[in-house]
């Protein structure tokens, strides 16, 4: 950012209330990064009444009173008092400095360069902090229909956003897509409104959301499915050409971008509620190899056993820079990030105790007015 820039806006304070399980307030922000945290977090910006929990410090340039040294290519370094996140979103270059042994302590302080496209491991900072107040983060999705609040779980890519679309489109109240935080005491489940992915096969299952996504994404989507419909043409595999081989390694990584996220109060409009509702199914959503959608009863306390697996696997990336923390300061630690695994076996065993649980096995892709067939005699 040149010094001309610099003078062009007022920095602000700008505060954030995830239904009072956790609050976020950023210092001295420019409006491109409150826009930038507002895209992680949603619109839950509130005034508010007491102490935030987490604090997010901008700055044109965060000093180095000592030397860096690097972990890794680029990834993470550190100085002689301080750690530091050197890479965000889409692996852009970023300076971020974070004390990882305060993280669910009385106050967490981030330091940020001013012009990051996002803020790196908010999401699991903000998780660890709301477990560290006595609720529970779970990755799931939350909906609202005919007056029963319903959460589904499962592995990553297992069909919760699926069962969500199904479900939206015949009219339930959205709370909530990968992350849902549930009461310590297993009453009441609240959203916190991330951009949902949604991929090709998704619009093509649900056409109407295809309408209320950008030009520009489709046109990108278009010429995606175009690239991708080209077949390799050339002599048998062992004699074929560099570029023929070089295409073959680019197909898989074009599969991997026939996606868009879309903001859900865009795409859900009169839908998007108050992202809060009471907890009353659990649907436990895997993937199988035969062609129906298989709806039965399971034992709650089987998913929670499963479910402290999911929620190690959704904090690798974040565990990595937690190791490359210690590594830089090994005499420092945070006992809460070392017991997240046993604090949240209780708490899942506690709020999903007797709960209605269902397993819900589909195929994949699924055809996502099955799932709402299969599960919608159940509420």
């Amino acid at each position: 950012m040149y010094p001309s820039q610099r003078n062009s806006y007022t920095p602000q304070t700008t505060d954030y209330d995830l239904h009072g399980l956790a609050c976020i307030r950023l210092l001295d922000a420019s409006p491109d990064d409150v826009a930038a945290v507002t895209r992680q977090l949603g619109p839950i910006q509130a005034s508010l009444t007491r102490e935030p929990d987490i604090l997010i410090r901008f700055v044109d340039r965060l000093p180095t009173p000592s030397r860096v040294r690097y972990l890794g290519v680029d990834e993470a370094g550190f100085t002689d008092d301080a750690f530091l996140v050197l890479r965000s979103k889409h692996k852009s270059r970023v300076t971020v400095q974070i004390d990882f042994e305060q993280i669910g302590r009385r106050q967490c302080e981030i330091v940020c360069e001013r012009g990051l496209p996002a803020v790196p491991l908010l999401i699991p900072i903000l998780n660890l902090t709301v477990l560290s107040r006595g609720a529970l983060p779970l990755h799931a999705s939350a909906f609202t229909y005919n007056g029963t609040g319903v959460v589904t779980t499962g592995w990553s890519k297992g069909g919760k956003t699926e069962t969500l679309l199904a479900f939206m489109a015949r009219g339930a109240e959205y709370i909530g897509d990968e992350w849902v935080y549930i009461s310590s005491n297993g009453q009441h489940i609240y959203g916190i409104p991330e951009p949902i992915r949604l991929w090709n096969w998704h619009l093509d299952s649900l056409p109407q959301y295809r309408t209320l996504v950008g030009r520009n994404e489709l046109v990108r989507l278009r010429a995606l499915k175009l690239f991708q419909s080209l077949e390799p043409v050339g002599p048998p595999q062992g004699a074929r050409s560099a570029p023929v081989r070089a295409l073959n390694r680019v197909m898989p990584l074009l599969k991997r971008q026939l996606y868009v996220d879309v903001h859900p109060q865009r795409l859900f409009g009169n839908g998007f509620g108050l992202l809060a509702g009471t907890f009353d199914r659990l649907f436990f959503v895997v993937s199988h190899e035969l062609p129906e959608v298989i709806v039965q009863p399971i034992d709650p306390q089987e998913i929670a056993r499963r479910m402290v697996f999911s929620l190690q696997h959704e904090r690798l990336d974040f565990t990595a820079y937690y190791l490359k923390f210690r590594f830089a300061f090994p005499e420092a630690h945070n006992q809460l990030i070392e017991r997240a695994e046993e604090l949240q076996h209780v708490m899942l065993t506690r709020v999903l105790a007797d709960k209605d649980t269902y397993a819900v096995y589909h195929p994949y892709p699924v055809p996502i007015a099955s799932l709402f067939d299969a599960i919608g005699p159940l509420l």
